[in-house]
């Protein structure tokens, strides 16, 4: 062989070499992160979402019909109580006044008379000058007086009320959260005119599912309350109404909380996060990972343990897991771990869908949040 021959395939022997070489070469280790599992008090924690309400919400209205005079209040306002809200035109009513204290000084001079007529007949009667059906129409007469007397007293008297009606004041001190009419409108009896809403601490109302509703308790403190347009500020409170019933289309009970502490700037409508806690009756502490490290296929659930951790690498196993619901840990939530798992035992909580059991892997501590 010449040498111009022996040159390509030496070339060709020795690329492939390398190949060979560059072949045999271990792959990189796959980069995981890793949680261990903790225990937690077995009080779990459960987040419902709620919102903001008013103590109590009054729909003002007038007790008489009429046009609006005058109107004293604005969205936002506040008021005590006792103060005029707004006032319709009292002109008619004024007048049916005037007109029931004519009919009565008519009924009074009627009474008058008839008494009169009675003193004369019964003087006469007891003289033997009169005779008994003559007494008997005098008296009944007199008695027909006073009860006509009676009567236009008490049609004055609903003609004052009336008027007294006119004017609408607020039953409680509080802040005015809509106005329904303007001045010069006609408004019907018992039409709203303004809805007040109560200066009393504001409240939330949050829905419990039915499995956990027997578990509250009037009177129960709730300490977390967290409102989305007030970040940072904890609010505390305590439940003052459970409702018997569920919520009309839903499985949910109404529970309504009175605010505590924490409450300026709170208004009616503002979003909030409640935590109730409910107890363990065992007293086990309840062992949690958090949810990303549990995996799922047709084998069912299951998550990576770490073993073997040195110099930033171990070997991951897997193993079945059986589950709970989420609890609160901390400031996150967890996935309660019910069987599969010890306390401080190490779990994959990324790359959970990427790995084979017994593969060595490079392994980093998770984030702290």
């Amino acid at each position: 062989m010449n040498l111009r021959a022996a040159l390509p395939l030496a070339v060709a022997l020795a690329a492939g070499c390398q190949e060979e070489v560059a072949d045999l070469s271990p792959p990189p280790l796959r980069p995981v992160r890793y949680s261990s599992v903790e225990a937690v008090d077995p009080a779990r924690a459960r987040i419902f979402a709620g919102a903001a309400t008013a103590a109590s919400e009054s729909r003002l209205s007038f007790k008489v019909s009429g046009t609006i005079l005058e109107l004293a209040v604005e969205v936002g306002d506040t008021v005590e109580r006792g103060q005029a809200i707004a006032r319709i035109d009292p002109v008619e009513y004024q007048l049916s006044v005037e007109r029931s204290q004519a009919a009565l000084a008519d009924s009074e001079a009627r009474l008058r008379n008839a008494e009169a007529t009675y003193r004369r007949v019964q003087a006469l009667f007891e003289r033997d000058n009169m005779s008994q059906n003559d007494y008997d129409a005098a008296r009944a007469a007199v008695q027909s007086a006073r009860a006509g007397v009676r009567s236009v007293q008490k049609q004055l008297e609903q003609a004052r009320l009336k008027v007294e009606h006119c004017t609408l004041e607020a039953p409680v001190a509080g802040h005015v959260a809509s106005v329904n009419v303007e001045v010069s409108e006609n408004v019907q009896t018992g039409s709203p005119v303004v809805i007040l809403n109560s200066a009393a601490a504001p409240e939330v109302v949050v829905g419990i599912p039915e499995l956990l509703i027997g578990e509250l308790r009037r009177g129960a403190r709730v300490e977390h309350i967290v409102f989305t347009a007030l970040p940072g500020r904890n609010v505390s409170g305590v439940v003052r109404e459970i409702s018997p019933v569920a919520a009309a289309g839903t499985t949910t009970y109404p529970v309504r909380i009175s605010l505590t502490s924490g409450i300026d700037g709170i208004r009616p409508g503002m979003a909030a996060e409640v935590e109730f806690r409910f107890g363990d009756s065992t007293g086990r502490k309840r062992l949690v990972v958090p949810p990303q490290a549990v995996g799922e296929d047709r084998r069912g659930r299951f998550v990576w343990v770490v073993s073997g951790l040195a110099e930033g690498e171990a070997t991951v196993s897997r193993r079945a897991v059986e589950t709970g619901g989420l609890v609160s840990s901390g400031r996150s939530s967890a996935i309660e771990v019910t069987a599969g798992l010890q306390e401080g035992e190490l779990v994959v909580t990324a790359g959970v869908s990427s790995l084979d059991d017994g593969q060595r892997v490079r392994v980093r501590p998770a984030d702290r949040s």
